[in-house]
């Protein structure tokens, strides 16, 4: 193989490590965002439930119908 070739190989290695890189450093901002969001919807579950559950413990008998 020539020199050439060699510093081909080697210039071609060099960036497929920095896309590499940059590659994973996405990945992993993407996951430390879902981890987020996945929260976000747990608390988002946990606040409607509760929400039903206190709408469903009110005395529905002292309330008048709509057409009144």
């Amino acid at each position: 193989m020539s020199e050439d070739r060699f510093i081909d190989l080697e210039s071609r290695l060099a960036h497929q490590d920095q896309l590499l890189n940059e590659l994973n450093d996405v990945v992993t901002g993407q996951q430390a965002k879902i981890m987020q969001l996945e929260e976000l919807c747990q608390a988002l579950i946990q606040r409607v439930r509760s929400v039903g559950e206190e709408m469903s413990e009110g005395d529905a008998g002292d309330e008048r119908p709509p057409h009144y």
